[in-house]
């Protein structure tokens, strides 16, 4: 495999984990926004949970798209 793909590799693997911690935090802090009584902000968050989590699998599809295309 060319050092040009291992490159993609890894780094469509970083920002499949760092999304992943990014949607986990918005839902974390939805639910605490919901405790403030903030209903609508909370909404959001997990819309934006929601969002990150669709990023993912598509990040996700490309990566085995990816190392198929490289094996």
């Amino acid at each position: 495999m060319n050092e040009e793909k291992l490159r993609l590799i890894k780094l469509v693997e970083h920002w499949v984990e760092h999304n992943d911690e990014h949607g986990n935090r918005f839902s974390e802090e939805a639910i605490k926004a919901e405790k403030m009584d903030l209903k609508e902000v909370a909404d959001e968050m997990r819309k934006a949970a929601e969002a990150s989590g669709k990023v993912s699998e598509n990040l996700l599809k490309a990566l085995n798209l990816l190392k198929e295309k490289a094996g």
